[in-house]
């Protein structure tokens, strides 16, 4: 477990360490429509697709919790198949810049989300190496929205780097940035090889 100081008596101390993504799937996903700004809708969605990568092999999550319990940020992967759906999208943009290697012997950071009122205080960077730096695999992947944002910045500062940018992704509205970065990522809970 690790420990992160509150600054404030709104934004407590937390820790992070394992969850019980699919025991906890609906508080998870509470945080990430805030985080994410989803709708009841998108939320439905994407309980099932959680609850469905949960059961591939390999797959871990990691949540960021207050003293009382109180979910307030979590983070999950797994490694990476090419048949799997996300690869598939893809592979054909990464293949373009030369990247599709980065499909194989990698552990994809399926999602990340911190609520709100406690972002800003390392919570998802302890989130995100704690979980890269226990996979078995060399690298990890993810994708992004493709803007400047918070989350961008933080995965660069990880070492992530663009592998391709304006990934459309179906149904979702705005273009995706891939990113990849070799592990361990610097960080709290950096591992030895």
């Amino acid at each position: 477990m690790l420990s992160i100081p509150g600054n404030n008596p709104r934004t407590p101390d937390v820790q992070v360490g394992p969850v019980d993504l699919a025991a906890r799937v609906d508080e998870a996903l509470a945080v990430q429509a805030l985080a994410f700004g989803l709708s009841d809708d998108e939320i439905g969605v994407r309980r099932h697709i959680v609850l469905r990568h949960l059961l591939y092999p390999g797959c871990r999550a990691l949540g960021a919790t207050t003293a009382s319990g109180r979910l307030v940020g979590f983070v999950y992967g797994l490694p990476n198949d090419r048949a799997h759906w996300w690869s598939t999208i893809v592979e054909p943009y990464l293949r373009t810049t030369g990247s599709d290697g980065w499909l194989d012997d990698s552990f994809v950071i399926t999602e990340l989300h911190v609520h709100p009122e406690f972002q800003a205080r390392g919570i998802g960077r302890a989130l995100i190496t704690t979980l890269a730096n226990g996979a078995a695999q060399p690298r990890s992947i993810l994708s992004a929205i493709d803007t400047e944002s918070p989350a961008r910045r933080l995965y660069r500062t990880l070492g992530y780097e663009d592998l391709a940018r304006q990934v459309l992704f179906p149904s979702a509205p705005k273009p995706y940035a891939v990113m990849g970065a070799p592990l361990p990522l610097p960080g709290p809970a950096a591992r030895s090889r």
